[in-house]
């Protein structure tokens, strides 16, 4: 009942004169905690987010009774919260399987839209100082721009070549690239791999690492874990520290570095349709990878407006982490780690 009450109050209000509103009045402040656990967004929010996308979702259809907007939004976000059956969800606002097929995916394409709005990676010299004061007051690392770090999402297996995607723990995935700041922010997401490729790869032929390979980030550094190759724009751990320096550096790389871990467990702990506790997600790769880049941007929506959290972040690890990079390391990359190491 309470679902069906929401949606009527959206219905029949104005939503671009309500969007700003902090306090929403009547009974439905009562179900904040319902609002929150069903979609993952208060109520203001889910008003400001069905504002954007209401011009994107408005059906062209002759029929009487197409699906509203708001209800488009709502279904959506409720599969991408929990991971259900879309029949089930479907059956609770009374559209059918196929419609909210149609609403999940025009939901997703227009979240999608909204990738250059809210996530970034900072290149600008002034973004880049809050950034950097963040990382550092973690663990007195220095000139850290972001933590990064892969995570698997399970997907059915594709036709008809399902071998890329199979990963190292042997089902199939899509690899997704995370790049966060010390807020859990998230600056960089990288969602067309197959679970097959290798994280270390994954970080080399993207955008953001092509343009830190040419210096357009100074001497800043992102953070990673050994699965990475070491490279000037790239701190990774030593692998056997001896000295007490050496100790100490790996000391403050791994707490620095767990941020990536609680972004990643907060971001699928929020969007469950992405952990595997939600089941394996039963579409294209292609549908997937949407799916994964929405999730994204509701993740940083819901921190930029303060979306309280149930419980305090906890790092997502992976059970069985990839193997180190074996070869020559950058000799480059060695000093400036040395550098660093020495430091202290």
């Amino acid at each position: 009942m309470a679902h069906l009450l929401l949606l009527d109050i959206v219905a029949n209000r104005a939503l671009r004169r309500e969007r700003r509103l902090l306090r929403p009045p009547g009974p439905v402040r009562r179900d904040i905690e319902f609002l929150i656990r069903r979609f993952r967004l208060p109520r203001p929010v889910l008003l400001d987010l069905c504002s954007t996308l209401e011009p994107a979702l408005r059906s062209r259809t002759r029929r009487s009774n197409p699906v509203p907007p708001h209800i488009q939004v709502l279904s959506a976000l409720g599969f991408l919260a929990t991971g259900k059956f879309q029949r089930e969800l479907g059956d609770r606002v009374g559209i059918s399987q196929p419609s909210m097929s149609r609403c999940l995916h025009r939901v997703v394409n227009g979240i999608v839209e909204l990738v250059p709005e809210y996530i970034g990676f900072p290149f600008n010299e002034l973004d880049q100082i809050p950034v950097k004061r963040a990382f550092y007051a973690i663990a007195d690392l220095p000139n850290i721009i972001g933590a990064v770090d892969c995570t698997h999402v399970h997907i059915k297996a594709p036709s008809p070549d399902p071998y890329p995607y199979l990963n190292r723990k042997r089902y199939h995935s899509i690899n997704v690239q995370v790049i966060c700041d010390a807020q859990y922010h998230l600056l960089n997401v990288v969602s067309r791999f197959p679970g097959g490729a290798h994280d270390s790869y994954i970080l080399t032929n993207s955008a953001v690492g092509v343009r830190l390979e040419q210096g357009d980030a100074g001497d800043l550094w992102l953070i990673g874990d050994r699965g990475y190759a070491l490279a000037p724009w790239l701190m990774t751990p030593l692998t056997n520290p001896q000295t007490e320096h050496e100790v100490a550096y790996n000391e403050r790389h791994t707490r620095t570095r767990s941020i990536i871990e609680r972004s990643i467990g907060l971001l699928k702990g929020r969007w469950m349709c992405l952990d595997a506790a939600g089941g394996k997600l039963l579409y294209k790769p292609e549908k997937v990878c949407s799916m994964i880049m929405a999730c994204c941007v509701l993740h940083n929506i819901a921190l930029k407006n303060g979306v309280p959290l149930d419980l305090e972040p906890q790092p997502y690890q992976d059970a069985d982490p990839p193997e180190p990079l074996q070869g020559p390391e950058n000799r480059h990359a060695v000093q400036v780690r040395n550098e660093l190491v020495l430091r202290m």
